[in-house]
């Protein structure tokens, strides 16, 4: 049995970066488990440590030392290893040399590239002590870090000054250095509560020292369990629920050793300014929890965790809530001073905000997009005029005070100020939506004028920034255009809207006409919102083949493109699939390799065989059901109604041959086959299908 020990990595530090934190853990961790496959090191499992000034590993059961390897070293081939009296040449002599055995222990071996000179050598494994350090210096040196620091005289970098270094392989600590720190087997515990050193012994003793002793949390994730147990439990102990939002959640979780929850309170006054604003400077300013009624109404109340068990809890309340008491009064200032004048006063000065140096103002998008969304109100029988006021409001509250200090409330402060100023419900609604959504599995407009106005937004940013030649490239995208075009693509199916696409794109382009020609601009946006189409699939587990077998027919409307697709999918699980899909193919090839245009009718006197008479017989009885079925959307029933044809087609593959010599007959085939692919065209090329498992 190999024998395996515990192995113990802590690197003590400053206060590493919050929202940095998990990552650095799980790349650290990632990093050793590539370097201890890399040398062939056996291990159990791995577990992660991190705080504000650690990063620590636990690798159970790893190996002593690597697996002794089996070597073969190759050398010259036989014709240039001997002369032709059968002595060996300098070149044989000197690989056995290099090999360190005589000739006499240098084997022949033959391959399909002729015969060779071979050693065989047993290399005996190293010890995984001797080859730890180097591990995770180059572990901690492939850290996903922006901008590496320097500390004091030292030329070691690292994401913050490093203290302390622990590195114990079961009992035995490693000797050396690891960022320049000396390697030692002593950690350090909370900042407060136990800021002297404690030694560690053994590795397994590691979590339960910090807590029992240190008071150290050094789970990430136990820690953020304790943390919402602590919220969750002071929330419902005031009669209230709690606003916790994950990133909010890690956040903190990455800023305390040993969390605390506190609960404070502000005066209720300040609750006459909106909740998103109170919710926003508590959450980003002060890393608060905010606390909500059974309503859904702000309560005068948060919930701070300290990262101290302190011995007056009273204090540190006092103390968070003097802090937060000059953000609120700056909101509510801001707030009163906003709505001195009606939302609409505020787009004068959109003419002196740049949205792109090449694009014009802000000002000057607000105007094409009220066209655009005049545009497609018309289309879907919406209020033009109720669109366009939409569009010309949008982009208003960005000019406010309160956006000035709080810019991700953008859109919601645009609600409140068009509801202050007495705009149409609808319209008061479309200024928070125009946004939606913001990110993955974010809610969509519920709203016909916030549909419409989300929709003309995207669509002039994708023009315009396509037409100056800054379309995403890599991991940059400054403009969100991989957002906006999937946010696009979850407007039109989701909701749905059953919009041609290229359409909205060319008039989009034409409202350019004044500052550049767009035009090309439109096709090639068509084309990369149609590629964010794959990845949207992708994620409802539709295969990529399903998709290209839609796109291949040209269709130009996404809701209908989706449910076409979604039929595809269906038709691929029926039995008939594979053979019918395999026809298909057989048919795309035929017509693809003949010279002859197939007709546009198949003559019914040319027919001669049984099988392709009985073929066109069934095709002359599907084509109007299926031009029915198609004309109504019912894409999912054309395909199960399809089916049906299968006997007629394998007994026309099996019996009937195709590109036969006479002219005329062979023509009316081709026809007939052309006859049947259209009925399958009419919702998507199967033949682009691949075979299942494939």
């Amino acid at each position: 049995m190999v024998e395996t020990r515990d192995l113990l990595v802590e690197i003590g530090t400053e206060e590493l970066p919050p929202t940095a934190l998990r990552r650095l853990s799980q790349s650290f961790a990632e990093g050793l488990k590539a370097q201890l496959a890399q040398h062939h090191l056996g291990y159990g499992v791995v577990e992660s440590f991190a705080t504000p000034r650690r990063l620590a590993l636990l690798v159970r059961n790893l190996e002593i030392a690597q697996p002794d390897q089996e070597l073969v070293r190759r050398g010259p081939s036989l014709r240039a290893a001997f002369d032709t009296s059968g002595q060996p040449t300098p070149a044989a002599l000197g690989f056995a040399r290099s090999c360190g055995v005589e000739m006499a222990d240098v084997a022949q071996e033959e391959s399909d590239k002729g015969a060779w000179l071979v050693v065989h050598q047993r290399q005996a494994g190293r010890a995984t002590r001797d080859q730890l350090v180097p591990m995770l210096e180059r572990s901690l040196a492939s850290l996903p870090i922006p901008k590496r620091m320097r500390w004091g005289d030292r030329d070691e970098e690292f994401v913050r000054p490093v203290h302390w270094v622990v590195v114990l392989f079961g009992d035995e600590q490693v000797e050396g250095q690891v960022l320049g720190v000396l390697i030692g087997r002593e950690t350090y515990g909370h900042r407060f509560h136990r800021p002297g050193a404690m030694r560690l012994w053994v590795p397994g003793d590691y979590a339960d020292l910090l807590r029992e002793t240190g008071r150290v949390e050094p789970d990430f994730n136990l820690r953020r369990d304790l943390i919402r147990q602590q919220v969750q439990s002071l929330a419902a102990e005031a009669g209230g629920d709690v606003v916790m939002h994950d990133e909010l959640l890690e956040e903190v979780t990455a800023l305390c050793e040993w969390p605390s929850a506190i609960l404070g309170g502000f005066d209720p006054k300040y609750l006459e300014v909106p909740a998103e604003v109170l919710i926003e400077t508590m959450q980003k300013n002060q890393k608060y929890f905010p606390l909500r009624s059974a309503d859904g109404s702000l309560l005068p109340m948060f919930i701070t965790i300290a990262n101290i068990e302190s011995l007056d809890p009273g204090e540190v309340r006092k103390g968070n809530e003097r802090v937060i008491r000059p953000r609120f009064a700056d909101a509510a200032f801001f707030w009163s001073q906003d709505l001195k004048q009606p939302l609409e006063s505020y787009g004068e000065r959109l003419k002196t905000l740049i949205f792109q140096d090449k694009l014009g103002t802000v000002a000057e998008k607000s105007q094409r997009v009220a066209q655009i969304s005049r545009y497609i109100a018309g289309i879907l029988g919406y209020d033009e005029d109720l669109a366009a006021r939409a569009a010309h409001l949008a982009k208003c509250d960005l000019m406010t005070s309160m956006i000035f200090e709080f810019g991700g409330l953008q859109g919601v402060m645009g609600r409140y100020y068009a509801e202050h100023s007495g705009e149409h419900p609808a319209v008061c609604a479309a200024m928070e939506e125009q946004y939606l959504p913001r990110h993955a599995g974010d809610r969509l407009p519920t709203t016909d004028c916030g549909r419409i106005l989300s929709l003309a937004e995207k669509l002039d940013t994708l023009v315009g920034i396509f037409a100056i030649g800054q379309r995403p490239t890599g991991v940059k995208d400054p403009y969100a255009l991989r957002r906006a075009a999937i946010g696009i693509l979850r407007l039109l199916i989701e909701t749905p809207l059953d919009l041609d696409l290229r359409e909205l794109l060319d008039f989009t382009a034409q409202e350019y006409r004044t500052k550049l020609d767009a035009t090309a601009a439109a096709g090639e946006v068509f084309d990369y919102v149609l590629e964010r189409l794959k990845g949207y699939c992708q994620d409802h587990d539709l295969a990529a083949d399903q998709v290209d077998a839609v796109l291949a027919i040209g269709v130009r409307v996404p809701s209908d493109i989706y449910r076409r697709i979604l039929a595809v999918h269906d038709f691929s699980q029926l039995p008939e699939a594979v053979a019918l899909t395999a026809a298909n193919k057989r048919i795309r090839n035929i017509l693809k390799k003949s010279d002859e245009q197939p007709g546009d009718q198949v003559d019914q006197t040319l027919l001669v065989d049984p099988e392709e008479i009985s073929l066109a017989a069934r095709i002359r009885e599907l084509a109007p059901q299926v031009r029915s079925l198609i004309g109504v959307g019912d894409y999912a029933g054309t395909f199960h109604f399809l089916a049906g044809v299968r006997p007629e087609v394998d007994a026309f593959f099996d019996q009937v041959m195709v590109m036969t010599e006479d002219p005329r007959v062979r023509a009316n085939r081709l026809a007939l086959l052309a006859g049947l692919e259209g009925l399958f065209l009419g919702i998507a090329d199967i033949s682009r299908l691949q075979p299942m498992g494939q």
